[in-house]
């Protein structure tokens, strides 16, 4: 069984990057484990008003479907956080 992190990966890479992808932006991941998962969005989602409600109806809920106890933290904007590392896709 794949544990918390290689889930919660699997999930981004499969779920949440497509979906952020086809709508012209780029998904950064900053820290994946069981207990915190951030991540920043650039592209068309730099500044997006729309970041709130993608976050809250997409992609806590498909990261919390395999973290439940982890705190699902995004961010966006053309300022990288230390770390941050582009998702391939």
């Amino acid at each position: 069984m794949e544990d918390t992190r290689g889930e919660i990966l699997r999930v981004i890479n499969d779920v949440v990057g497509p979906l952020i992808r086809a709508d012209g932006g780029v998904v950064y991941l900053v820290q994946a484990d069981a207990e915190h998962v951030s991540l920043h969005l650039g592209g068309r989602f730099a500044g997006c008003p729309g970041n709130t409600l993608t976050t809250r109806r997409v992609i806590e809920p498909a990261i919390l479907a395999v973290a439940p106890n982890a705190r699902v933290t995004v961010t966006s904007g053309a300022i990288l956080p230390t770390g941050a590392e582009l998702l391939p896709g």
